[in-house]
């Protein structure tokens, strides 16, 4: 969270036009002032000890995580390949195989 905030990942973002899906570690990072009905990062909502979630937010935290998952599995498959440590090539080439590799995976995976 701290190098998220130190490199302003939510200001980047936000011009890129870009958004992002993150875990609950992650609350608090878009705070931007922006509106909370654009928000940039989202996160699930946490229950604490006065505010149990209702049947809504834990099925708005559900479906966030499903999403999470996947691109969770596919960072999990590309580490347990170590292709991240050998992978020394232009930034582009990288996101295009990087993406191949997340598809055979997947292809992989639902057989």
């Amino acid at each position: 969270m701290t190098t998220a905030r130190h490199n302003k990942i939510a200001h980047h973002l936000r011009q890129a036009g870009l958004g992002s899906l993150a875990d609950l570690g992650f609350v608090g990072v878009d705070d931007t002032g922006q509106a909370d009905d654009d928000p940039v990062i989202i996160t699930g909502r946490r229950a604490t000890r006065n505010h149990r979630l209702t049947d809504a937010e834990k099925e708005a935290n559900r479906l966030l995580n499903r999403e999470r998952a996947a691109v969770e599995h596919g960072f999990a498959n590309l580490k347990n390949w170590r292709i991240l440590t050998k992978l020394r090539m232009n930034s582009r080439h990288a996101t295009t195989l990087l993406r191949s590799l997340l598809v055979l995976a997947n292809t992989e995976v639902q057989r």
